[in-house]
C-alpha cells in the first residue's frame, strides 16, 4: 500500500482493461491469406502500422484500421479486403474485460472517481465500459479529443474535461508507447504500469508495476 490519494484514477481502456483481440479477429479474417508461418509477422507489422497511423492528424479509427491492414497486407504481398478492416472494427464493441478486471475496479471505484483515456470512437467504447461492471466518472475518447495517444493532446484534452492537472491523476495502462511514455513527459509522476506482456517494462519512466488491476486495488489500499 503507498500513500497514493489522487483525485481521479484514469485508464487506458483497451489491452489494459479491456482484453484487446485484434490478433485474433485478424488470424480469423486472413488465416486463408497469410501463410501459418508468417502470421506473426504479419500481426507484428499490422500493430506497428497502426502505432504510426495515430501519430498524424485525426482521422476516424476505422480509417485507422484500414489502412494499418493495407500497409501490413502490402508488405507481405497479400491481397487486401476493406471489408476485413470494417470487421474488425464492428468487433470492438463485443470484447469484455480480462479476467482480472471487475471485482477490483469496483473496489477502487468506490474510493476514486473513475475516467477512461481510449484511443476510442465514440460509437464503439460505451459497449466495452458497460462491460466492465464499474462506474465510471468520465469517457474520453480520441475522436473527442482529436487526437490519438501518444500524442500530448489527447491528455490535455482529459485534463481540460476533468478541470485538473497531471499532478492530479494516477494513470494506469498496459502499454509504455501510447500512454506512460507521454504521460512521462506531460509530468504525470503517478503512473502504473499493467504488464500483461505487450511490451517490455523500462523502469526509467517512473512508474509502479503490476500484473493485474487487484494490484491496483492493493497499490491504492482497497
Amino acid at each position: 500500500m503507498s500513500d497514493l490519494r489522487p483525485k481521479y484514477v484514469t485508464f487506458d481502456c483497451y489491452g489494459t482493461l479491456t482484453w484487446f483481440q485484434v490478433g485474433e479477429v485478424t488470424r480469423r479474417l486472413l488465416g486463408d491469406r497469410v501463410p501459418a508461418g508468417t502470421m506473426e509477422a504479419f500481426l507484428k507489422d499490422f500493430t506497428w502500422y497502426r502505432f504510426d497511423e495515430v501519430l498524424g492528424a485525426w482521422k476516424p479509427y476505422v480509417d485507422v484500421l484500414k489502412a494499418s491492414l493495407e500497409r501490413a497486407c502490402k508488405r507481405h504481398g497479400i491481397r487486401f479486403d476493406e471489408a476485413d478492416g470494417q470487421a474488425l472494427y464492428d468487433a470492438v464493441p463485443t470484447w469484455g474485460p480480462h479476467p482480472d478486471v471487475a471485482a477490483p475496479l469496483k473496489r477502487v471505484a468506490a474510493r476514486y472517481p473513475l475516467v477512461i483515456l481510449s484511443n476510442a470512437a465514440d460509437d464503439q467504447i460505451m459497449r466495452n465500459v458497460a462491460l466492465l461492471e464499474a462506474p465510471f466518472h468520465k469517457v474520453c475518447t480520441a475522436q473527442q479529443a482529436q487526437a490519438y495517444k501518444p500524442r500530448m493532446q489527447a491528455f490535455e484534452y482529459m485534463f481540460d474535461v476533468l478541470g485538473c492537472g497531471p499532478e492530479d491523476v494516477l494513470h494506469v495502462s498496459a502499454s509504455l508507447r501510447y500512454d506512460l511514455m507521454p504521460a512521462y513527459g506531460l509530468g504525470i509522476r503517478n503512473k502504473l504500469y499493467v504488464n500483461r506482456g505487450y511490451e517490455p517494462s523500462v523502469p526509467f519512466y517512473g512508474y509502479h508495476e503490476t500484473t493485474t488491476i487487484e494490484g491496483l486495488a492493493t497499490l491504492l489500499g482497497v
